[in-house]
């Protein structure tokens, strides 16, 4: 077994079956870490002698002939805005720069019930905030395909420790394509679930201590394959505690899907050519995957977006900037209410009436969104999955100087503002549906492209199983960047 890139379904058999020890398997981690990780600073914080001493215990668990679940001795990392006992947690910001919890988040303490060894933090923006990943607490961290291009945001670490082999398995978060970016970015898989389905509690933001769920913001795993996103969600999906005792979750697969050529796949690549134009390279990689896949058997129908591009960017900005503006110290939050009563449906326009939105304004566009839902309804009546593309282009190179405001990509020669640039992430986002990330190839400069498929509310474990399928396909499957 190639322990650098195995699996964490293939790393947890080999752990179960004892041809590989839990000590044995973090030792090898550890030193990838110290290896590569200078060059990528995507691993910002180390639980080494606990998470050995967990490793050994776990190895004599097993001798025993017992196991903790399904990640029983399973060393992996977390997005460093979720909370660790006794581990320094930052959400990259200098305020939190000495946050060390005295309780996991709810979904971490489910991987380690379930037998995972946090061994380690991976890097953020600030809060979360960014589709580049930087902060002033631990850095940049760079794309491990090209240094100099950015990991994304705001799962940059996540995605790129997965990709560089410095953890087979990570916990993530996803209000505007954090968990989605870095995958396509990085060439990994990512599935941001249904909303609600995994519980945001001990995520920061909010602030520590915050028992609210908020919405739109998904929490899910990056990893090497469709197989590991399914082991991941069975282990950290559920209800609140307080819930539990009269709810369950209990996803439905529906029917039985054995092959390719059964699915029904509609794909919306044309939808943003005005307002999102679509690089060239990223686009042909786009229309390989669909090809493969209808090759393959499956029906595959260009189809015009249920909600436009732009009215699902507007949703989420009104549903989800609120959200950031509640965290704004007083004197901002005055200084943005005066933009409430100014006109104007520019996006950036639109952000900042946002930051300082009343209930009144947000009802009326959860009202909106609540239509836009029903019309996804409708379109999956017709489709299993809709795929749609991540980003506007592959990686790019790191942007952080300026204001995210003053930032452009450069979409052949068109410049996109990065406002503009997570309107694809944004739209699905804001109607709560689940969503897995495939590699689809690389650019000529060699960079990962990914898609978003996408499947109908709290069909995660059907979408999965349609997603490996699609994979199997047409898919490259996941490649290293390096040795």
């Amino acid at each position: 077994m190639d322990l650098d890139y195995a699996t964490a379904t293939e790393l947890a058999l080999a752990l179960r079956d004892r041809s590989l020890s839990s000590r044995e398997l973090f030792d090898h981690v550890l030193a990838r870490v110290e290896q590569h990780n200078p060059a990528l600073n995507a691993v910002v914080t180390l639980d080494v002698e606990r998470a050995r001493t967990a490793a050994e215990g776990a190895d004599a668990a097993t001798a025993r002939g017992h196991s903790s679940g399904p990640l029983h001795g399973l060393p992996m990392t977390v997005k460093d805005v979720w909370e660790t006992q006794g581990l320094l947690t930052t959400s990259g910001a200098l305020e939190l720069q000495n946050h060390v919890p005295a309780t996991d988040a709810l979904a971490v303490g489910r991987l380690r019930e379930a037998g995972a060894i946090i061994f380690g933090k991976t890097n953020t923006p600030i809060y979360a905030g960014d589709f580049q990943t930087h902060n002033d607490v631990f850095g940049v961290t760079n794309n491990p395909w090209d240094v100099t291009r950015t990991a994304g945001g705001s799962s940059g670490g996540a995605a790129a420790a997965v990709a560089a082999g410095l953890t087979p398995l990570e916990l993530g978060s996803d209000i505007g394509g954090s968990i989605r970016n870095p995958a396509h970015f990085n060439g990994v898989y990512g599935l941001k679930p249904s909303w609600g389905v995994v519980p945001g509690r001990g995520h920061i933001p909010g602030p520590p201590g915050n028992l609210i769920e908020a919405d739109v913001n998904c929490n899910g795993p990056l990893a090497r394959s469709i197989d590991d996103l399914r082991l991941a969600l069975g282990v950290v999906a559920g209800p609140l505690p307080e819930d539990a005792a009269a709810w369950r979750l209990e996803l439905d697969e529906g029917p039985v899907i054995n092959d390719v050529s059964e699915l029904r796949v509609a794909t919306v690549f044309d939808e943003g050519s005005e307002l999102l134009p679509l690089a060239a390279d990223l686009r042909a990689c786009l229309d390989r995957f669909a090809d493969g896949i209808a090759q393959a058997g499956a029906r595959v129908d260009a189809v015009t977006m249920p909600v436009s591009l732009a009215d699902g960017l507007r949703s989420w900005q009104e549903l989800v900037i609120p959200i950031i503006g509640m965290g704004l110290p007083d004197d901002d939050y005055e200084t943005f209410t005066a933009f409430e009563s100014l006109p104007g449906d520019d996006p950036a326009m639109v952000a900042a009436r946002s930051l300082a939105g009343r209930y009144r304004t947000w009802a009326r566009a959860d009202g909106v969104r609540q239509h836009q839902r029903a019309a996804w309804a409708t379109l999956f009546e017709q489709y299993d999955v809709v795929l749609a593309p991540v980003m506007p282009t592959a990686a790019f190179a790191h942007d952080i100087d300026r204001p995210l405001t003053d930032r452009v990509l450069d979409v052949d020669g068109v410049a996109v503002p990065h406002l503009l640039a997570m309107g694809w992430c944004g739209t699905i986002g804001s109607v709560l549906l689940p969503v897995v990330t495939l590699p689809t190839g690389r650019t000529p400069a060699g960079l990962p492209v990914g898609v978003q498929v996408i499947g109908p509310f709290l069909s995660d474990l059907r979408l999965l199983r349609m997603g490996g399928l699609l994979d199997e396909a047409a898919g490259p499957g996941f490649t290293p960047p390096f040795p």
